[in-house]
């Protein structure tokens, strides 16, 4: 296993969970870069919120970084992957390899993918999975990691950073998120789809005596975690498309995923799936009010 000196952490991207985290590593005495080249005005203003250096291109964030950090959409990925292993070959040497560690939600087939790619340009692969909202304010986060170079990693804990080393095997970071996900956002769309049914079909308030008598921590949780979730449904369409990915994979079926992509893809195509989590934030909405916003749209 190669000893590895982390000084300088690149980051892609300083969205609402890489801002986050971003700060929390500068706290720890790291210095954090990113590159805003062809980034949008609210990444922009994310990056610096959280007082980021810009290198402005990946080439350059790549020749000051000794770790990268790749925390984007799922989608988005496997692209960012291309880009860095198109670009390590001219990567100016600073005593070691780069280690790169993927903190996406993908499926172990993916991250095994992803690994070959890496490492035949010249890196360390690093699979890793974020479980928890983002470590701002009372947020924590216990970052999995696997891979030969896992342990490397275990220098980013923080009070709101708990790593939790799983093994020396890539991919087995990726499945306890898979797994794990599949209960926050496969339960996530079903019970939306149900409240947001009830209400169409017009036993909205029946329903709601019947599970404040019956599931009350469940119609509480649901409820609690729906404000937040319209904005971060268009991620959640590639997330759970791993998911069923990794199901498959592990003999099931991949329907029931599948079924709950189908979810996040109506409701990222609606006005409030369109919003930011900064302006969803803002809006305060309660879990009803986004029920009855979302069974407004027209089918």
């Amino acid at each position: 296993m190669t000893q590895t000196q982390i000084r300088s952490i690149g980051l892609m991207s300083p969205g609402d969970m890489g801002q986050a985290v971003a700060v929390r590593l500068k706290e720890l005495g790291f210095e954090v870069r990113t590159a805003l080249a062809g980034r949008s005005e609210r990444t922009r203003a994310l990056a610096a919120q959280a007082g980021l250096a810009d290198c402005g291109g990946l080439r350059e964030l790549l020749a000051e970084s000794d770790l990268l950090l790749s925390i984007l959409d799922p989608g988005s990925a496997m692209t960012l992957a291309r880009e860095v292993a198109a670009l390590l070959p001219a990567r100016p040497a600073r005593g070691q390899p780069l280690l790169y560690a993927d903190c996406n939600a993908l499926a172990p087939q993916t991250k095994h993918e992803m690994q070959v790619l890496i490492e035949a340009a010249g890196a360390r692969y690093v699979d890793a999975g974020i479980i928890g909202p983002p470590p701002r304010g009372a947020g924590r986060i216990r970052l999995y990691v696997s891979g030969p170079h896992a342990a490397a990693l275990s220098v980013l804990g923080h009070e709101a950073i708990t790593v939790r080393t799983v093994s020396e095997r890539i991919g087995d970071a990726a499945a306890v998120k898979m797994c794990y996900g599949a209960v926050t956002k496969g339960t996530v769309a079903l019970l939306t789809e149900m409240l947001v049914s009830a209400r169409r079909l017009g036993v909205e308030e029946v329903l709601d005596e019947e599970l404040r008598g019956s599931q009350a921590a469940l119609r509480d949780w649901i409820l609690r975690n729906l404000p937040s979730m319209p904005p971060k449904a268009y991620r959640w369409v590639p997330e759970t498309e791993e998911i069923a990915a990794t199901f498959a994979a592990a003999g099931f079926t991949p329907q029931m995923m599948q079924g709950a992509a189908d979810t996040y893809r109506m409701i990222a195509a609606t006005a409030i799936g369109g919003e930011s989590p900064e302006q969803a934030r803002d809006r305060a909405r309660s879990g009803m009010q986004v029920v009855a916003e979302l069974a407004a749209k027209s089918t």
